[in-house]
């Protein structure tokens, strides 16, 4: 039976959208042309390969800001994923952009994490020539390292959402900063703020950190002082501020963009400072992130070393070791890391993990 008819639906589907969205049928395509599906547009095919790849399995075994955790209810890199995911097609519809754009490029964004968060991907990139970064080892896994070396084939859109969604600490909501990206990938880059502020601070409070008292007055006026309060108060004002931003193009302003007000801008800014002064940048000094750096560092060198161990996943390139080596150091979990540099040099840890939240 000729199932094309439901694919042509989906996409006829899009005439609807806002003439701002980004069309699948505009696409610029995959690097090696397929045949299109039958009854799933490109961008949903992005999303199922992602979905079903070991480094998006990998997730739910690696660190969002606490180290390995043991508590069932904190966030780990696949639950954040998650939460972007659904931040994003929220805001989405709510524009009436490219759902299934967003959620591809959502699901994709933090697949080149390395275990233990951003306190392994520092060592790598200090380690490394040229510098690792998680944004681009994202990119890095779909077109190089997944499915035996032949990556994801993953069309553009997908791949230059996961390339530039990273922020730089501070004000982050520039109009410069977001240019030549399609709304959609602003969306993403944009909620994956949104929901790491709010489940980060959701668990700086659960493991006692901090209380809602420590938080900037400013903040809580303005966004509460629970998780739901400040997700939805924050995911309102993109929602308000970009449908305004679109109304004003439409009338002959600049490009529309996806951004907050002024106001929840700054106070957005003065959390994520204030996350790193309390939270983010003292976890890199504490036992357990010394630890980290040590287990990362000892992995990596270990496998420049003895590349007869890196596994076959990680050794169809023809890059240099060091390279391959920091392939196969981001392709562990947390635990699976921990266990092997125990392996490798026992009491490497200095028991750091034993007192884990």
């Amino acid at each position: 039976m000729d199932l094309t008819h439901i694919r042509e639906r989906l996409e006829a589907r899009e005439n609807d959208l806002s003439r701002f969205a980004s069309r699948v049928v505009e696409s610029k395509g995959r690097a090696n042309p397929e045949e299109a599906h039958a009854y799933r547009t490109e961008y949903q095919r992005d999303r199922d390969r992602v979905i079903h790849t070991n480094s998006f399995r990998r997730l739910k075994h690696k660190s969002q800001v606490f180290l390995a955790p043991k508590g069932d209810h904190y966030t780990t890199r696949l639950t954040h994923t998650i939460e972007v995911q659904q931040v994003a097609r929220t805001i989405a519809r709510s524009l009436n952009l490219n759902e299934d754009l967003v959620e591809a490029t959502a699901m994709a964004h933090d697949l080149g994490h390395t275990p233990f968060g951003h306190v392994g991907e520092k060592v790598l990139d200090q380690l490394l020539d040229g510098g690792f970064h998680h944004s681009r080892h994202s990119v890095r896994i779909v077109e190089k390292l997944e499915r035996s070396g032949r990556g994801l084939n993953l069309t553009h859109e997908v791949i230059e959402g996961i390339r530039r969604h990273s922020k730089p600490q501070g004000n982050f909501l520039s109009r410069e900063a977001v240019y030549g990206m399609p709304l959609e990938a602003q969306i993403v880059r944009i909620s994956d703020a949104i929901a790491y502020l709010a489940h980060d601070i959701k668990d700086a409070i659960r493991s006692r950190q901090i209380t809602v008292d420590d938080l900037p007055q400013r903040a809580t006026d303005a966004l509460g002082t629970r998780h739901s309060q400040r997700a939805n108060a924050l995911i309102t004002d993109v929602v308000v501020t970009s449908l305004a931003s679109m109304s004003e193009a439409e009338n002959g302003g600049q490009e529309p963009i996806i951004s907050m007000s002024e106001e929840l801008g700054e106070i957005t800014t003065l959390l994520r400072d204030f996350m790193f002064e309390r939270i983010y940048l003292p976890l890199s000094d504490s036992d357990q992130g010394k630890s980290a750096m040590r287990i990362t560092q000892a992995l990596f060198e270990h496998y420049v070393s003895h590349p007869n161990e890196i596994t076959l996943e990680f050794l169809g390139s023809n890059e240099k070791i060091e390279r391959i080596a920091a392939d196969m150091v981001c392709g562990m979990t947390d635990d699976f890391a921990f266990r092997t540099a125990e392996t490798i040099s026992p009491g490497i840890s200095a028991n750091a993990f034993e007192g884990r939240l």
